[in-house]
């Protein structure tokens, strides 16, 4: 990816707010909690007529919390994709062994490095210690307030190669679900790298994770939501987010992908929400039965486990379903068509006659009813893009 600002640095520094600055809307969660931003998460933005690809990333730290070797493979992934690495720190408090531990892991990378210190609004004092990092010049701001981001976005502007490219117009496809139904495997499947942190764990991927991949020459911008649980049972706050944050992913979907972890001894009342969430935005949907490997099987299993599902599912009788195990790539071939499948008949485009030779078949089948005691005629009709 050309033109990419990583966003790197310990947890709860402000790196999801000053990426949600940035970009001017919350994509990222913003919380106390240290660590929430598990996983990297890309978007687009414009500075000075320029377009610049920035990446957030989770906490970095020495010590041995809960997912933080895979935080650290996910923020080392982004250094690697990055053409400029902005190192954001908390300006007001003291240096510590972790930042340390960044900056070497950083100049490593032999990229332009921009350090950052946040949390300097309301006349809070800058800690002198940073100078310990050895920079030419450290950028103060307030991400919070968004002062002094500009000064950084310049910078970054300096440092990169404004060369210009074909854009590629791209297809977004959401893979939703509940938690721990295999969404995030199967998004490193698609991407043939580790785009999402995989646990047995529900609900590791709290946030939306975006990834550009290629299906038979087809570029897809393919989105991994967080695991949607039901509203009743959420206890943390940061799980409220992520459900918000799962619906927006689908509302910009031009595809969704329903995941139902096939080791379900019952269909839930609340998988057929979630694909009520996606009727209701008026999406195309594909139902994914995954870990399809952890089923025992007999000579008629899936066609009788489809009926089942199908009558679960009645309210929507037109919907491909597709069984898949994503750990073990089995069916996946499967899955890629139907994925192109359904594309190609979201893109077709129909001409008018054929259109006007329809409505003429139906006015003949079913006539309209009359209007003001005059015959409904139809001179034009044209298919609207959607």
């Amino acid at each position: 990816m050309k033109n990419t600002v990583a966003i790197i640095g310990k947890p709860n520094v402000g790196k999801s707010t000053f990426f949600n600055k940035l970009i001017g809307k919350k994509v990222s969660i913003v919380h106390d909690e240290p660590g929430v931003t598990r996983d990297r998460l890309y978007e687009k933005i414009h500075w000075a007529g320029k377009e610049l690809k920035i990446i957030d990333t989770g906490g970095i730290e020495i010590e041995n919390r809960p997912f933080q070797e895979q935080i650290q493979i996910q923020a080392k992934i982004a250094i690697e994709e990055a053409d400029v690495i902005i190192f954001l720190f908390d300006g007001t408090s003291e240096i510590t062994n972790d930042d340390m531990f960044i900056m070497n892991i950083l100049r490593k990378s032999n990229k332009p490095i921009i350090a950052v210190a946040n949390k300097l609004e309301d006349n809070q004092q800058f800690d002198y210690s940073w100078y310990k990092l050895g920079v030419k010049h450290i950028f103060p701001i307030s991400a919070l307030h968004g002062e002094g981001i500009g000064d950084v976005l310049n910078r970054c502007i300096e440092d990169l190669d404004f060369t210009e490219e074909e854009s590629i117009e791209t297809f977004n496809l959401a893979i939703i679900g509940k938690p721990n139904a295999g969404k995030s495997s199967l998004l490193n499947n698609l991407a043939k790298e580790e785009r999402s942190i995989v646990s047995p764990i529900p609900g590791t991927t709290r946030d939306s994770v975006k990834s550009l991949v290629t299906i038979d020459d087809k570029v897809y911008n393919v989105i991994d939501t967080a695991g949607i649980t039901k509203k009743s049972k959420l206890v943390e706050s940061v799980d409220h987010y992520a459900l918000m944050r799962a619906m927006n992913s689908l509302a910009e979907a031009d595809l969704s992908l329903i995941v139902i972890d096939a080791t379900q001894e019952e269909v839930s009342h609340f998988d057929s929400r979630i694909i009520g969430y996606a009727l209701e935005h008026e999406k195309p949907v594909i139902i994914v039965i995954n870990k399809w490997d952890l089923v025992e099987k007999e000579t008629n299993t899936m066609a009788q486990y489809e009926k089942k599902l199908r009558n679960k599912f009645h309210f929507v009788p037109w919907v491909p379903f597709v069984f898949i195990s994503a750990k073990y790539n089995q069916r996946l071939n499967k899955l890629y068509d139907t994925i192109n499948m359904v594309r190609t008949n979201l893109e077709r485009e129909i001409k008018p006659a054929m259109l006007s030779n329809l409505i003429m078949d139906i006015q003949m089948i079913q006539p309209a009813v009359p209007f003001n005691g005059g015959r409904l005629n139809i001179y034009f009709v044209r298919q609207e893009k959607g």
